[in-house]
Formats: C-alpha cells, sequence, structure tokens
C-alpha cells in the first residue's frame, strides 16, 4: 500500500445506526507534551484530535502530534472514539480532525456534502486492503483454501460455540468497515459473523490460532505489522468491479482498495494554522505506518517515543512534512 496516491475508491460502506446525539467523546488529553518549542501555541491553537482503536491509526496519530507539539508549539487534545461518531464532532467543534478514513462514503455525503462540516484534506500515503484471512498454519495444511468459493466444504472445520453450528468468521469492532454480514449471505456461505469487539483482539486470535494449530477465518486488513509476525492467507473474494458495493445489503463482491485519507472540520481548517498546514502535508508510507506501529504494540514504546524513533530516523520526510511551517 505505498504506491502513489490517487482519487480515493467511491464505495458505500455498511455503517453502525447511530442515534441521534450519541456523541460523547472521552477526552484522554494529550498523551505528549502539552508545552513544546516552536510557533507560539496561541497561534496554533488546540487540535481536537479523533483516536480510533487500531494501531495504525495511533501510529498516524503519535507522529503528527509529535511534531505538531515538539516543532510547531501547537498543543493537541487526542479523543478516544469510534470511526463513526467521530464525524459528528465536526460541526460541534468536538472533533477538528480523523487522521486514517477507510472510505465511508455515506459519511462524506452527509457531512461534506450535505452539512458540509467537514472537508477532504488529501490523502495520508497508506494505500488499504480489507480481506479475510486464515492463519499461517492453515496456507500450507490446507492448499486447496484459497477463495471464497472451498469455504463452504470447511464450515465445520471453522465452527464454534459462537457460531450457530455454522463455520465462524471473526470480525473486530462493528464500527469498522465491514460488508461481511451481507457476503456471507449474498455468497451463500454456511457461515455466522461474530465480533471480536477490537482489533487487539483479533491479533490475539491469530497468534492463538497459530500456535495451538486451530481454525481461524477472520476479518483483517493492511497497512498492518502484525504481517511481519505472520504471513496470514488471504482468502480471495469474488473480484471488486465499480459499484458492486453501491447498495450495502447487496454487496457479493471484494473490497475496494482503499486510498486512505484525512478529514478535517471545516472551520478548523479555515483557520489555516501550522497545525492545518501540517495536516495537509502529513504523508507517508505503508512501511512508515508498519515501522511504527510495530514499535508500539511489539516493542511496547510509548507511542511519543515511538514517533521521535521515527522523526529521528527520517529526517527528509520529517523536512517535507515541515516544509514552509517553520
Amino acid at each position: 500500500m505505498h504506491h502513489a496516491p490517487k482519487r480515493p475508491v467511491r464505495t458505500l460502506a455498511a455503517l453502525v445506526v447511530i442515534s441521534a446525539g450519541a456523541l460523547t467523546l472521552a477526552g484522554c488529553g494529550s498523551s505528549l507534551n502539552d508545552t513544546a518549542g516552536g510557533s507560539d501555541s496561541a497561534a496554533c491553537g488546540t487540535t481536537n484530535l479523533a483516536m480510533n482503536n487500531w494501531v495504525g491509526y495511533t501510529a498516524d496519530a503519535a507522529v503528527y502530534t509529535y511534531l505538531a507539539e515538539n516543532e510547531l508549539g501547537c498543543t493537541v487534545t487526542q479523543k478516544t472514539v469510534s470511526s463513526e461518531v467521530a464525524w459528528q464532532g465536526f460541526g460541534s467543534g468536538e472533533i477538528d480532525v480523523v487522521l486514517e478514513n477507510w472510505g465511508h462514503e455515506a459519511l462524506k455525503e452527509k457531512y461534506i456534502e450535505g452539512d458540509k462540516t467537514a472537508v477532504e484534506v488529501g490523502p495520508t500515503g497508506n494505500d488499504g486492503i480489507i480481506g479475510w484471512y486464515i492463519p499461517e498454519w492453515m496456507t500450507t495444511e490446507y492448499p486447496d483454501l484459497k477463495t471464497w468459493e472451498d469455504l463452504n466444504k470447511y464450515a465445520d472445520l471453522f465452527a464454534t460455540s459462537e457460531s450457530g453450528g455454522k463455520g465462524q468468521l471473526l470480525d473486530g469492532d462493528p464500527s469498522y468497515v465491514t460488508n461481511d454480514e451481507a457476503l456471507v449471505t449474498n455468497l451463500g456461505l454456511n457461515y455466522q459473523v461474530v465480533y471480536a469487539g477490537s482489533e487487539a483482539a483479533l491479533i490475539e486470535a491469530f497468534r492463538s490460532a497459530e500456535a495451538n494449530r486451530t481454525p481461524l477465518l477472520a476479518y483483517f486488513y493492511e497497512p498492518h505489522w502484525f504481517f511481519t509476525e505472520q504471513k496470514l492467507g488471504h482468502i480471495t473474494l469474488p473480484e471488486y468491479t465499480e459499484g458492486c458495493d453501491a447498495v450495502p445489503e447487496q454487496v457479493a463482491c471484494d473490497y475496494p482498495p482503499y486510498v486512505l485519507d484525512k478529514i478535517a472540520s471545516s472551520t478548523w481548517v479555515e483557520k489555516d494554522t501550522p497545525a492545518v498546514k501540517l495536516l495537509q502535508n502529513f504523508t507517508w508510507t505503508n512501511d512508515d505506518q508498519n515501522t511504527v506501529a510495530a514499535y508500539i504494540a511489539k516493542d511496547n514504546m510509548s507511542p511519543e517515543d515511538a514517533a521521535k524513533k521515527w522523526v529521528d530516523d527520517n529526517p527528509d520526510k520529517v523536512s517535507a512534512m515541515l516544509e514552509g511551517l517553520k
């Protein structure tokens, strides 16, 4: 996913229904320094940064926050919130930035084209892949298990106590971009989607499946540092074509390739502060993100220390992000 940026693919993602007024944000404050050298923090102001719950996003946020605070003297407040609920905060001022957006075209239609409370701020440089994966041991033990057409004959193998006698397809957080329930139905698969609840739970499921040689079919995605630990097998779904996912309930095709992009509050962008310019300049590769994510998730570094190490090791990329800001 470190290809040249291109126009984000337009696709309607299945969304969790959120009742009106459901926006409740946990402001955890910045995990980094509140004061730093550089430009005047009053001129830069405070940026309310949505924190979605996958480690690649944490890596993005760590580097953006580190540069904003330590190089530009800005203040960044990180707010833990699901990927959809964050968009409700653009209009109220509770959220200024979503750093890594995966599609969510229905949200773009509502908040960018309709309410005009949000704007696109360009690609992150990361290309995203969503799909179904099996643990590494299964790729050699079951060499004929490669596509969706092979799944029904192995449904009993993947059955669990939670899958109601069908094969289990393990998903992550229900707020993630997923068409899996529609895919199971529309492809005639004898499977039941079960939600693990988080990225961490998916990773632990793959680790356990590999260590104990237990079968697992699960939703996962790239870029992700976990592929440096385990070579997961990717189950091929029917080929994606433009518009094949236009009606979420009727989806019977693979996920599109995602050009991950940045979304921000319209009023925040209009302030044209150093924090805004940094967001506009912020771009890196899948390898960059995986490196920082691995520091955090595998090496147990704090996000700030992981960001500092990457910043110190990549002066040319940092200079490009800070161009014209210092």
